[in-house]
């Protein structure tokens, strides 16, 4: 599954992998699914993205100085990459994270903060994950968030106003203001 995105870019978003009824049916991260409602408006919210929606990947939608990929590029069993599909897909990712050099990554979910520490050759014991956690690392500022998915926001784990709270400090880190 290709990014999506301007080839360089201040944020990095990384999720997980192509979800059956959204990129993978698409061809474009985060689009036509539940997870992409909360990510394209939060990030419209906050000046990364020209609108809110993300139904078609012809609906005119434009990343501006945002970028997404995932840890895993095809979709997975059970919608949840397996540690294997994560390791096989990681060179992608590390070259991915060196090609847009961004200040700030945000990961999505567990799975994607490690993938991201070991794209960068880090060990995950020093960076936990937690939601909202921030971790300065060599190459950049690593942003954790529970990952948007329908089961994490109709489950309340992650509601709209923690979600908002995380990209606002990504806004807030990346104009200099913090």
């Amino acid at each position: 599954m290709a990014p999506f995105g301007p080839d360089r870019a201040a944020l990095l978003v990384v999720g997980l992998a192509p979800g059956l009824h959204g990129a993978n049916r698409t061809g474009r991260p985060f689009t036509g699914d539940h997870a992409g409602i909360l990510l394209y408006k939060t990030l419209h919210d906050h000046g990364f993205a020209s609108h809110e929606g993300s139904a078609d990947p012809h609906d005119g939608l434009r990343l501006v100085g945002c970028r997404v990929t995932n840890a895993v590029k095809c979709l997975p069993p059970q919608n949840k990459p397996a540690p294997g599909e994560v390791v096989r897909c990681n060179r992608y990712l590390a070259a991915e994270i060196g090609a847009v050099r961004p200040r700030a990554i945000l990961a999505l979910g567990a799975i994607a903060h490690r993938a991201v520490l070991m794209a960068l050759g880090l060990s995950p014991g020093k960076w936990r994950f937690a939601h909202h956690a921030v971790h300065d690392l060599p190459a950049a500022r690593l942003f954790d968030s529970y990952h948007c998915s329908r089961y994490n926001t109709q489950t309340k784990r992650l509601t709209d106003g923690m979600f908002q709270a995380v990209i606002r400090d990504i806004a807030t880190f990346l104009r200099g203001t913090r």
